[in-house]
């Protein structure tokens, strides 16, 4: 394999597999085709790559989370290092952010990685310490008169051989609370901290962990502000059919070649892009970031839930809205889009009362009622959004109901169905002009074309932002108690209420 290196711009490990998920979600490729079943765990995994974000993988053992983990940096491409560097130095990165010894290096030879080696697995449980996630003192450049104090004095282990890669922290609830502490600066701020040395290093790593749900194995508790860094991620076990291609797939056989490298499918062509192929060109009305806020928002106050979101649980619930709508292919997010956002960012970020969750203290039963949870208290959020449209709207809203209904049940594009829908035309009309007034700097590309300048956008984009704009108006009906259902509902996402 031949590499250009005069083409090649250093990327993030993270933007790395973002631009490699969407070139394969665009292609009509499976992104994780070593996971067989498991779609939701999947698309979860999917959209949290999307979003820069770390999964944490819970389920009991034997589900193939570390193989999921495994099957990421097979995704990652080959990647230039400087010769006999440990910690995967890239040629052309900024001095600080080269390790001690490639800093002296002024011409340094090169070498190739390939991305299946750019993988760092480490073992959590009792007796993992600071000397196996960083690394250790070298004893021997020691005894030869180096200073205990000088960084080129340290091997690094775990992390730091991962770097430029991902990072797989197997069983991260067995590391003791004290030493998971480590991994929030890395999380945070991408770096390393040694404070024996007073020194401070970036890292680019893409983390991923792991941990098997209480009762299975004996956890310790995960620090709250590393936890608000993760995304929890449920990985059940497959169903019967898939089981048993698994079965086929793994018993043991007798190989050939057994000492011959087995190929994988895994990405060989360098990756030769820039920012400008991983940016976001996707939209999100301010009605849907509207429902997002007041969604997080009314966590922090809803009675059924014991610790409400942290601001990060924002961000991070628009950031999977923006990457639902990219794994749908679409421009324009919707409620569906939304709830898909929501359900992935406060997963992990709330905790329901003691009395909601009974006595099935099985993960996947926690992980339910919270998520059904999350969709009532979204209710409450889509409900005010949609009273504030029906507020300002000055039309005839006895005609809203049988208009929606017959946008509905034709089945065909909503820009030609408001035509003769005069009602429901003037609400999407009064949508486009009663959101929020955004600093200019903080909306931009579609988003600011969609508010500004909606009628230069393309006919695709024009369709989603109406359906969008119906959707909601279509909850706001329903949640008035206006019209009680629509025949041809289906269509439209419509967040359910918890039974209690």
């Amino acid at each position: 394999m031949e590499f250009d290196l005069e083409r090649y711009q250093p990327m993030p490990v993270r933007y790395e597999l973002r631009y490699v998920m969407l070139k394969k979600l665009r292609e009509g490729e499976d992104p994780l085709p070593d996971i067989q079943g498991r779609e939701e765990t999947k698309r979860d995994v999917i959209r949290a790559v999307l979003s820069n974000s770390h999964p944490y993988l819970v389920s009991r053992e034997g589900t193939g989370k570390t193989r999921l983990a495994e099957s990421l940096a097979k995704l990652l491409p080959p990647v230039p290092k400087i010769k006999g560097c440990p910690y995967n130095c890239d040629p052309k990165w900024p001095e600080e952010w080269k390790c001690p010894s490639c800093q002296d290096e002024e011409d340094p030879e090169i070498e190739i990685i390939a991305g299946k080696e750019r993988y760092s697995r480490i073992q959590g449980n009792e007796y993992t310490n600071e000397a196996k996630i960083l690394g250790v003192k070298d004893i021997q450049a020691i005894v030869q008169g180096g200073s205990p104090t000088d960084p080129k004095v340290f091997i690094g282990t775990g992390v730091l051989r991962g770097n430029r890669g991902v990072v797989a922290v197997d069983e991260l609830p067995a590391i003791p609370t004290k030493v998971q502490v480590l991994f929030h600066p890395m999380l945070q701020e991408n770096k390393i901290i040694l404070e024996e040395y007073a020194w401070e290093r970036p890292i680019d790593i893409f983390f991923v962990a792991t941990g098997n749900p209480t009762g299975f194995a004996h956890v310790n508790r995960i620090p709250e502000p590393l936890l608000d860094r993760l995304e929890l991620i449920p990985m059940r076990l497959p169903g019967e059919a898939v089981e048993r291609e698994i079965m086929y797939r793994e018993r043991f056989r007798v190989y050939d070649q057994f000492f011959l490298r087995k190929e994988d499918a895994v990405v060989t062509e360098p990756l030769y892009a820039g920012p400008t192929a991983l940016k976001r060109r996707v939209a999100a009305p301010w009605w849907i970031v509207e429902v997002i806020a007041k969604t997080s928002r009314y966590t922090r106050d809803c009675p059924n839930i014991d610790r409400g979101a942290s601001i990060r649980g924002s961000i991070k619930a628009l950031d999977h809205t923006y990457s639902s709508t990219e794994m749908r292919g679409g421009w324009v997010s919707n409620l569906a889009d939304a709830g898909e956002g929501l359900q992935l960012a406060l997963r992990g970020r709330v905790r329901l009362r003691a009395d909601l969750l009974g006595f099935d203290d099985r993960e996947a039963a926690l992980m339910a009622q919270t998520a059904r949870a999350v969709e009532d208290v979204m209710w409450y959020a889509v409900r005010d959004v949609g009273e504030k449209v029906l507020a300002g709207f000055e039309g005839d809203k006895s005609a809203l109901p049988e208009e929606v209904d017959s946008l509905l049940a034709s089945g065909g594009g909503i820009r030609e169905g408001l035509e003769a829908s005069t009602s429901v035309s003037e609400a999407l009309d009064l949508m486009d002009e009663i959101g929020p007034s955004d600093p200019d700097q903080l909306v931009y590309g579609l988003e600011d074309q969609l508010r500004n300048r909606i009628e230069g956008a393309e006919p695709d984009v024009i369709e989603e932002y109406r359906f969008s704009a119906l959707e909601l108006l279509v909850n706001a009906l329903l949640a008035s108690e206006t019209v009680s259902s629509f025949s041809p509902q289906s269509r439209i996402f419509v967040p359910r209420r918890m039974e209690t």
